[in-house]
């Protein structure tokens, strides 16, 4: 039987449809992502943490769920707004449905709502602080207006620091390589490894951590807090910086750390939060953009070499282009809306990139990035 649901707006919009997964209430901000597929390593990417996702796309949960497509640990995200929930989910390697995935977890979802129209908002007025309440909760006179009270006291994610939150609480040791079909996650541990690359966690995917380790990387990652002595007390050929969820400019600790780092010769590497500390390091400054991008085909073209690459994206800040200083120059850029996607230090082997190159967009457009990581490593070898 259908269990009622309402999502709110801070504007005063106000949505009802079915609830799926567990009952209660929700709240964060609330973005849209254009992606097609891959909704299992949308919801499980630490990136989206404190944001309630809404998928454009109308069908979302016929494929199921299984237990390799996640990139972290647990879901991320602090809800789920879809269009049409399938009775059904088909699909060879399909475990579980999406439902049971999301009530297992805890984790609020909303659908049979007019995700257009949602999105239609979302686009013209900007992320939208909003709140949603499922089962009971959505029951009584009052529903809307404490739907409502709940979405307005969401504080936003503007100065919100959740790098130190979703980060590992200890060091550890990660071989997992990429997955091949039928042969599943390839095992590295008793591979020639002859890079050791210590690798931040601000939120990191693991689809980084497999592909670093299917390029020869021995793997040290450390929590966000770790100070620069640490990691280079550790010895490493080169060091990347993760992506994460929230507001870069909080996250102090890690700007310094790598201000530090920045002082050696190491190679360093960053994707998505890791792109925008390194721009702050660098003495670059972020801004909070309106909805940001979230979907998997955003062109965004290499300045360099001209070519464009279809892209996966995850971010509601970025770089300013306009405060580089003198020691970074912009390599890539959106051909969406002109915001910068990619930098490198003038004076250091450092390079970073706004996108998630580990999502396989294009499919493999962004893959050459992490061998040019490799090949900086190599050089300084």
């Amino acid at each position: 039987m259908n269990r009622p649901a309402i999502l709110a707006l801070e504007d005063g919009s106000v949505f009802h449809g079915s609830a799926i997964g567990a009952d209660g209430l929700t709240s964060g901000e609330v973005v849209f992502n254009t992606a097609m597929t891959g909704y299992q390593e949308i919801l499980t990417d630490p990136s989206y943490s404190r944001q309630i996702v809404t998928l454009t796309y109308p069908h979302i949960g016929n494929t199921g769920v299984n237990a390799e497509d996640v990139e972290s640990d647990a879901i991320a995200a602090a809800g789920l707004v879809i269009r049409d929930l399938p009775l059904l989910a088909s699909s060879f390697r399909s475990e579980q449905s999406l439902d049971a995935y999301l009530k297992g977890q805890n984790i609020l979802g909303i659908a049979d709502i007019d995700t257009r129209r949602l999105t239609r908002i979302l686009r013209d007025k900007g992320s939208q602080n909003g709140a949603i309440l499922a089962g009971s909760e959505a029951e009584g006179e009052d529903a809307v207006a404490r739907a409502l009270e709940a979405a307005r006291a969401f504080p936003g994610l503007k100065g919100m620091d959740l790098a130190k939150e979703v980060t590992c609480q200890s060091a550890y040791e990660w071989s997992e390589g990429e997955w091949t079909l039928g042969e599943g996650y390839a095992d590295t541990a008793q591979a020639e490894r002859p890079y050791h690359v210590v690798a931040y966690d601000f939120g990191v995917k693991r689809n980084i951590l497999r592909m670093l380790a299917s390029r020869g990387c021995r793997l040290t990652v450390v929590p966000a807090q770790t100070p620069a002595a640490e990691v280079l007390a550790l010895n490493p050929d080169g060091i990347f910086l993760s992506n994460g969820p929230g507001d870069p400019e909080p996250c102090d600790y890690a700007i310094t750390a790598i201000q530090e780092l920045l002082e050696t010769e190491i190679p360093l590497f960053g994707i998505c939060l890791g792109h925008q500390l390194l721009a702050l390091a660098s003495g670059a400054k972020t801004v909070k953009m309106s909805h940001g991008h979230h979907g998997a085909n955003h062109p965004v073209q290499d300045l360099d070499s001209g070519q464009v690459m279809i892209t996966s994206q995850n971010h509601g800040f970025a770089a300013d282009e306009a405060s580089l200083p003198g020691t970074l120059r912009a390599t890539h850029r959106s051909l969406f809306d002109g915001t910068l996607q990619g930098i490198e230090r003038t004076d250091r082997p450092a390079f970073s990139f706004q996108g998630h190159p580990e999502a396989s967009p294009g499919p493999r457009d962004v893959a050459p990035l992490f061998d040019r990581f490799i090949e900086m490593i190599q050089a300084r070898r």
